[in-house]
């Protein structure tokens, strides 16, 4: 056995592909809560908008979950970069962040069904914060486990860690804000989202 985990899980390549995987696979899946309108609903032009409007708490929600697993497939894809190895262990830590990525489209579900209730909104916080977790827990021990080159920037191991938990902070706040309103909350995270989407475009924003 001890032989087998010095070799196991270290193909570098396989870990991108099979996260490139469940990341396509949960991205395509959270598009499966939008529904077009009942046919024998529709009678006319504005039946259509109407109904198209009611479904416009489920869009905003299925783009948010879109845009939480975009900066987590980036992060996820910035740090296997940064390797120049990988372990079993770093292996099935890996493997612990997509089973986050895989419960994804069941949270949104949720909040998309039921976005009045604090309760879904902390589930799907929570899936968030499984994901910053996972995602800080596999780079640091790739840190410890010397997976990376020796004459890695400080300057670079720090703004990752720097990133996820400042994000991850940020987030926490959003859904505190569901004490006064579930809607504040999503409002609060989807800006979140879009500062990690375009901070590197804006100045005083890319030290985040």
């Amino acid at each position: 056995m001890g032989k087998y985990n010095q070799f196991a899980g270290q193909n570098l390549d396989r870990l991108a592909a099979i996260s490139d995987g469940i990341f396509a696979v949960g991205m395509t899946l959270l598009v499966l809560d939008l529904h077009t309108p009942a046919a024998t609903l529709i009678h006319s032009d504005s039946d259509l908008w109407r109904n198209l409007a009611e479904l416009a708490p489920n869009l905003a929600v299925y783009v948010m979950s879109f845009l939480t697993l975009g900066i987590f497939w980036v992060g996820r894809q910035t740090q296997l970069n940064l390797l120049i190895r990988a372990d079993r262990n770093l292996a099935w830590l890996h493997l612990g962040f997509l089973f986050c990525v895989t419960l994804m489209p069941f949270s949104t579900q949720l909040i998309g069904s039921f976005i009045q209730y604090r309760a879904a909104l902390l589930i799907y916080w929570a899936n968030i914060l499984l994901l910053g977790i996972g995602l800080l827990g596999a780079w640091r021990y790739a840190l410890h486990a010397k997976l990376v080159p020796e004459d890695l920037p400080v300057v670079t191991h720090k703004g990752v860690e720097r990133r996820i938990i400042t994000a991850q902070a940020l987030y926490a706040a959003g859904a505190a804000l569901c004490i006064i309103n579930t809607y504040w909350s999503l409002g609060f995270i989807v800006l979140v989202q879009l500062n990690y989407v375009i901070a590197p475009k804006i100045g005083f924003l890319r030290k985040l």
